[in-house]
């Protein structure tokens, strides 16, 4: 009897981890969505990497292409491209020698999630205080609505 106790404690400790591996499965994949996010708002605010995510939104461009636009070196060109890159919002392809970059919206699924979180928060906010001004209640509001 001891012993069928001892294995129910272990197959219950193993669906514990197994629990919290899932629970540490998406903490972890929302950190790297949050990281992702993260990234795309700093390779963003920089005005120079917005104008170059402009650029190539609506078309696969070659770097010299992009440097061309700018009245900066083709270093600093590509160490935007870089940084864009590496935050997810282009895609490079190599065509012999020449790098081509083009947009990757997915890249800002993160960033306009975020946003559109932000953007529902503050309309919520702004309704309780209208609501509040005009002296509405909840009960009241959903009579209005069923009515």
């Amino acid at each position: 009897m001891g012993a069928a106790r001892a294995g129910a404690g272990r197959a219950g400790a193993g669906a514990g981890r197994v629990a919290g591996e899932v629970g540490g499965a998406e903490r972890a994949t929302a950190l790297g969505a949050e990281r992702a996010t993260d990234e795309a708002l700093k390779a963003l605010a920089e005005p120079r990497r917005r104008a170059i995510l402009r650029l190539v939104a609506s078309g696969e461009l070659a770097a010299g292409e992009i440097a061309a636009a700018f009245d900066v070196t083709r270093t600093a060109v590509s160490q935007h491209l870089t940084v864009l890159r590496n935050a997810g919002l282009l895609t490079e392809r190599r065509e012999g020698t020449r790098r081509l970059y083009r947009a990757r919206p997915e890249g800002l699924t993160g960033l306009r999630r975020f946003l559109d979180d932000m953007w529902a928060s503050s309309l919520d906010a702004a309704r309780r205080l209208v609501e509040a001004e005009e002296g509405i209640t909840d009960d009241e509001e959903h009579a209005s609505r069923a009515g």
